[in-house]
């Protein structure tokens, strides 16, 4: 039945035209056939600890859309500490018994935004796919490629309005041009337990295609990928990463068997935060997120041409161990911080001409790191600088650190010029939702071309002789001897929950987790109107009072002035 005879019928219903106008296709393809998902998938069937750790992780994806959506800001604190222990505990517990849809624990927010939710699923559906190839023993190490590419082919081809780019997210953090809108870094900074949980996972997905990278077909490949996840459990959990790491750091190997996977997967992790910020931004209404959202989805989704740029990455640790948790692994200084400080200095002659060093072209400036546009600044223009990369770092860090200004990283940004007697000016379409600044893209992308476009390619990785998986260090063995078997693991929370978390005031109300539980636990999870049985209503901000709040401490207890 066609949508114009649909109406009629919708009307009768009780449903209105502008209601049917936002209705999204519902009708999805399948998964790809192969030998490696014929009967079992070959992951759950080999390695079903990993396949429920990576479900469980998608268990937060899911879910923190909601949170993210209903939860007022006096809340959001013990919603996130609240969060953080409910994901934890269901990564430990193995309480994933099957690879959830976004749906299933985020019914709300799929009433607004369901080309999120597919989106996601979609591309998770390439995670399954691309590990249940590397897990198929009948598929030979020298053919791991080609079942790989025809996976990638499938996943590009069959959805191509929401497959993410094979570009590099160097690129396609440009063209989504997120930075400088008001929601940026909301997530990270006001719910910094459950993002260091997202973190995790984002560290735990690319370390699990590594561990079978370096172990091959036979049963080291089990061995390999239960040495990661100790790793995981007891290490990675209780000090978690301050940035979320790239394929190209982690899964150097698989980033040069499939480049294009790789930069699928740090687009989708990528998708995920912006996700999580925009809807804790509390100053639009659902159809303005949901404007943005699939803005966001576009520009860091597949274009025609994405094919030149598949291998323009760096490689900074080629020879990785996954299974040893490096000190540069947690660190907050890494390719993510790299990428996103070079679009500030991209951006900056257009909204801080004054930090202009003398005599330099925007072209110049473009073509220039960080480093070296610093080094031509006058003194006072240093002093300026310093002080805004101040809050640009902070902003960037999980939590609210002393000395950080409130708000997302733009807020911070604003006040910042403001206390230095100054503006920062914004191009048209750069805030509002939905629309993006031309200019401030092309100035981006420009910077990108200028001093990387002429970089080799990343070589294809050989894959002729199957690995032998390397011992590990004679220190880090007797660590993993000294650690409990898998199933026995304790919890580990994380350092943010080290100390004692701050209180809100009581009240006789369930909290959102326990509202949304209720949902869940009805089975109500994939009907339209389970959420608004919940009771939870849209809260609002007060954005003429934004600058008055009070930061929010490193525990993640939200400032309460200027918020309704």
């Amino acid at each position: 039945m066609k949508a114009h005879q649909l109406l009629p019928l919708l009307a009768l219903a009780g449903l209105s035209a502008a209601r049917v106008a936002h209705a999204e296709p519902r009708d999805e393809v399948s998964y790809l056939r192969g030998p490696y998902n014929k009967g079992v998938n070959a992951f759950f069937a080999r390695n079903n600890a990993s396949f429920r750790y990576s479900a469980a992780f998608h268990y937060h994806h899911g879910k923190e859309h909601d949170l993210m959506q209903l939860t007022p800001y006096p809340q959001m604190g013990r919603v996130d500490h609240e969060f953080n222990v409910s994901v934890t505990d269901f990564v430990y517990g193995k309480k994933a018994k099957t690879e959830p849809t976004m749906e299933l624990y985020g019914p709300y927010t799929d009433r607004f935004a369901h080309t999120l939710y597919r989106t996601i699923d979609w591309t998770h559906m390439h995670h399954e796919q691309t590990y249940d190839i590397m897990a198929d023993k009948g598929i030979s190490w020298a053919d791991k490629k080609k079942w790989t590419d025809r996976a990638v082919r499938y996943y590009l081809d069959k959805n191509r309005s929401i497959a993410r780019s094979i570009a590099p997210i160097d690129i396609t953090m440009r063209r989504a041009a997120v930075m400088m809108k008001p929601y940026f870094t909301l997530y990270r900074n006001y719910s910094p337990e459950s993002n260091s949980c997202a973190w995790v996972a984002h560290w735990w997905h690319p370390a699990a295609y590594e561990a079978m990278m370096i172990a091959g077909n036979d049963s080291e490949q089990e061995k390999s990928l239960g040495q990661m996840n100790q790793t995981m459990l007891n290490q990675v959990f209780a000090v978690r990463p301050e940035r979320m790491i790239l394929s190209r750091e982690l899964m150097p190997r698989y980033s040069r068997l499939s480049p294009e996977s790789a930069n699928i997967f740090d687009n989708l992790h990528m998708l995920h935060g912006i996700a999580y910020d925009i809807l804790a931004y509390k100053a639009w209404t659902p159809a303005q997120k949901r404007a943005e959202l699939y803005r966001v989805i576009d520009a860091m989704g597949y274009k025609p041409g994405d094919e030149k740029y598949v291998r323009k990455f760096s490689e900074p640790y080629p020879d990785v161990d996954p299974r040893v948790y490096a000190p540069w692994m947690g660190a907050q200084e890494g390719e993510m911080s790299r990428i996103m400080m070079e679009m500030m200095m991209e951006m900056m002659p257009m909204m801080m001409p004054q930090m202009m060093p003398e005599g330099m072209t925007m072209e110049q400036m473009a073509a220039m790191k960080p480093e070296e546009i610093v080094a031509r600044m006058t003194p006072a223009q240093r002093e300026m600088h310093d002080k805004l990369m101040a809050q640009f770092k902070m902003k960037n860090a999980q939590g609210i650190q002393p000395g950080e200004l409130p708000g997302s990283l733009h807020d911070a940004m604003m006040a910042q010029m403001k206390m230095m007697g100054m503006e920062m000016k914004m191009m048209p379409g750069s805030m509002e939702p939905g629309q993006s600044s031309p200019m401030m893209v092309n100035a981006m992308l420009q910077g990108w071309t200028a001093k990387y476009g002429n970089m080799p390619d990343i070589p294809s990785i050989e894959m002729s002789a199957e690995p032998t998986l390397p011992a590990l260090p004679a220190d880090f063995q007797k660590l993993l001897a000294s650690w409990p078997a898998e199933d026995k693991s304790k919890p580990q929370y994380g350092q943010i929950t080290l100390q004692a978390m701050p209180t809100l005031e009581q009240t006789d109300e369930m909290s959102v987790m326990q509202q949304l539980e209720a949902v869940n636990v009805a089975g109500g999870a994939n009907r339209l109107d389970t959420a608004e049985k919940t009771g939870v209503t849209r809260p609002t901000l007060d954005v003429n009072a934004l600058p008055k709040m009070m930061p929010m401490n490193r525990m993640g207890n939200m400032p309460m002035e200027g918020m309704k």
